[in-house]
């Protein structure tokens, strides 16, 4: 893959189409080493088949992941071709987080289409899950060339921290809303930069480490990727209240309706305001919230400053993620494709 020069810039939605492109036909090949059943399950999680196994054109994700493996590789000095393991490795890991992730938020749709644990089950879906995540380390520690070995550990202390984080999410639904026990936000940025800042940093210091980047680099690269990790989750999180249902595949307001503990209802209930007050009158009933009363949280949420907290905090965090690369020697049109992708992040919750 051969990156624009500076002056001929791609766009966001074009650098992550290329990438995809490249990386679609290893992942196919990974997937179908599979067992059939494990196979199956994984392509209609990615989008490529219904339930029966037939072909299906649903969405397969923006690829974020497996673009900033790629771009990183090239920003580091490398071919993108030489990432392409990485990616795979790294895709395959955000598919086994994601059925498993299902399941434990009980969320029964994704990308508009039923979720793999509503479709084939429980047991088969986390089956699946840990199939894909047996895959990715073995796609990763049989890749030929020298960095393998570094790639395999990388990618393991990024599975450790995203197993903490998502421990901690859980852990949270069983805290007060309010209260000295009360989930604070900078609590939640932690929960955050784990749970899915972790993936992201790996996705983009695993193209580093397989471009032969020093530790320098690689370090600058995992770290622009977790602040890239935390303005994802937050912008999540806007989507999660206030997403188009056509868009988000989810119902409006959803994660209020289920009560779920997300940065802006956390920031608005740390305002402490009259709003928040009411915030936490509403959803410290611990019941359900139903369509009017979820619509009445989401504007307390608003009223208190939570929506605008989280779009900040997400802004902070894409800041934080160009400062780091822009501090460290990287490869200018590969670097430059990476920043094309950070205001494309926050404005899909604008």
């Amino acid at each position: 893959m051969t990156p624009p020069s500076v002056t001929q810039r791609s766009t966001a939605p074009q650098v992550l189409a290329r990438c995809r492109d490249l990386v679609r036909p290893a992942l196919v090949r990974a997937v179908q080493q599979l067992h059939p059943w494990h196979a199956e399950m994984s392509a209609f999680s990615l989008g490529w088949g219904a339930p029966d196994g037939s072909p299906a054109q649903g969405s397969q994700g923006k690829g974020i992941r497996q673009a900033l493996t790629l771009l990183s590789a090239e920003a580091a000095g490398g071919p993108a071709e030489d990432a392409v393991v990485g990616a795979v490795a790294v895709e395959l890991i955000h598919v086994f987080s994601l059925l498993h992730d299902d399941i434990m938020d009980g969320d029964e749709t994704r990308r508009q289409r039923a979720t793999v644990w509503k479709v084939y089950g429980t047991g088969p879906a986390i089956l699946a899950g840990d199939a894909l995540f047996a895959l990715a380390v073995r796609t990763l520690a049989d890749a030929p060339g020298a960095h393998s070995a570094s790639a395999v550990r990388h990618l393991g202390a990024a599975l450790t921290d995203l197993v903490r984080g998502q421990a901690e999410d859980l852990l949270f639904e069983n805290r007060p809303w309010t209260g000295p026990k009360a989930v604070r936000p900078h609590e939640y940025r932690w929960m955050a930069e784990h749970k899915t800042g972790a993936l992201l940093g790996c996705a983009a210091g695993l193209g580093g480490v397989l471009a032969g980047a020093p530790p320098t680099t690689v370090d600058a690269l995992t770290a622009a990727g977790r602040h890239l990790g935390v303005a994802f989750q937050a912008v999540d999180d806007l989507l999660g209240i206030w997403g188009d249902p056509e868009v988000t595949g989810k119902p409006v307001h959803s994660d209020l309706r289920r009560l779920k503990k997300t940065y802006p209802v956390l920031a608005a209930l740390a305002a402490e305001g009259p709003a928040a007050g009411r915030l936490a009158a509403l959803l410290g009933t611990g019941d359900p919230l139903d369509a009017a009363a979820a619509r009445r949280a989401a504007g307390l949420v608003e009223e208190a400053g939570g929506r605008a907290a989280a779009l900040a905090e997400a802004q902070r965090h894409l800041d934080s993620a160009r400062r780091g690369l822009e501090g460290v020697a990287l490869a200018p049109a590969a670097r430059d494709e990476i920043l094309a992708l950070l205001p494309f992040l926050v404005e899909r919750a604008e």
